[in-house]
């Protein structure tokens, strides 16, 4: 019933804060972009590494995202009063965890036709390639929203969420990028479910951890 009412509010909330989502997918697509200039005319190279630019692009792309998560709270004080309901303050964190978490996976697949128009990639497995974006933005997203909260009240939040988000990520992203190859490429030696596997452990020790730490960080 908890969880239920702060997804209700965290819908309202994205809801109500749309536009950002546009200008964060303008981000990602310039990321994009930019890569494929940096690649250069040779369409083997950009096809080879497609993978990476695309959750490149994504990983960049969620820091905004993730930054302004608590901006809200922050500006109005509402953390405090939510935190004196009589309400968990993990159905808090999961529920605004779940909404960075949809944020991610809707701009990943807002990104993916960009890119395969960008960089020639084969999309022969649309709904594996919408799996490993679910599985990846689950990684990104539990411990952005724990660091986001550890840092919404810094001056430099922008700079300081990334310095501690990527570090934590790397095993997520590496993953990633991995399992979306395979499914671009090809999978010979069917390595693809062993790579969904390592996702899915990471997002479980992340969501589990990342929940139990959230009461301490915003209690501090």
């Amino acid at each position: 019933m908890q969880l239920t009412a702060a997804l209700r509010k965290e819908a309202l909330l994205q809801w109500r804060t749309r536009a950002r989502f546009l200008a964060v997918f303008a981000f990602g697509a310039t990321a994009l972009l930019l890569f494929s200039f940096a690649v250069g005319p040779d369409a083997g190279a950009l096809r080879r590494h497609a993978p990476g630019f695309l959750w490149l692009a994504l990983l960049l792309s969620s820091t905004l995202t993730l930054a302004e998560s608590f901006q809200s709270e922050h500006e109005q004080r509402a953390l405090e009063g939510l935190l004196l309901l009589p309400a968990s303050p993990r159905a808090l964190f999961y529920a605004k965890a779940l909404a960075n978490a949809a944020q991610l996976v809707l701009l990943g697949a807002a990104l993916v036709p960009l890119a395969v128009v960008l960089y020639d990639m084969p999309l022969s497995r649309p709904a594996g390639l919408l799996g490993v974006i679910l599985l990846g933005a689950g990684g990104l997203s539990a411990p952005g929203t724990l660091y986001a909260a550890m840092s919404s009240q810094a001056h430099a939040r922008q700079t300081l969420l990334p310095l501690l988000l990527f570090p934590l990520v790397v095993p997520v992203l590496l993953a990633s990028v991995k399992a979306c190859a395979l499914l671009l490429t090809g999978d010979p030696m069917g390595q693809l479910p062993s790579w969904a596997l390592l996702l899915g452990c990471f997002d479980a020790i992340y969501w589990s951890l990342c929940g139990l730490l959230f009461e301490r960080v915003v209690e501090e």
